[in-house]
């Protein structure tokens, strides 16, 4: 198996060098697993974006879920796994109504962990995903 870590060009890497977006591992046969790490809701320079409101920062962080499984050939319903971190967990709604225009069907696997703060002020969500490509 080989395993390769990446930041796809077509995704901006807002904090640079410092961690691969993607583990993508070959499995043969053409398949692969994705693992995401884990994506905050950051402009392409790495600002927060919309500080402290869950909604806006659901969609801009499956927004860039979306371009990073997109430059491995795969998209949402290719999914295995979503491993969610937030800071307020009475904000799980907001949350959850993105989520659920993200995966309409039947979800995939999921964790979420309430966690008292993320590593950016203002950051209130972070997520991580596994899939198949």
């Amino acid at each position: 198996m080989k395993v390769t870590l990446n930041n796809p060009e077509s995704v901006a890497a807002p904090f640079g060098d410092r961690f691969a977006h993607v583990a993508r591992l070959e499995l043969g046969g053409g398949g692969a697993l994705l693992v995401l790490s884990g994506q905050v809701a950051v402009d392409d320079s790495g600002a927060v974006m919309a500080p402290g409101n869950m909604t806006a920062q659901a969609e801009r962080i499956f927004e860039i879920i979306g371009g990073l499984l997109a430059a491995h050939g795969a998209g949402f319903g290719d999914v295995l796994h979503v491993r969610t971190f937030l800071t307020d967990f009475s904000q799980l709604g907001d949350y959850a109504v993105v989520r659920r225009k993200v995966f309409p069907g039947k979800p995939p696997a999921s964790t979420t962990v309430e966690v008292n703060r993320l590593f950016l002020p203002g950051a209130v969500l972070e997520v991580e995903v596994t899939a198949a490509s």
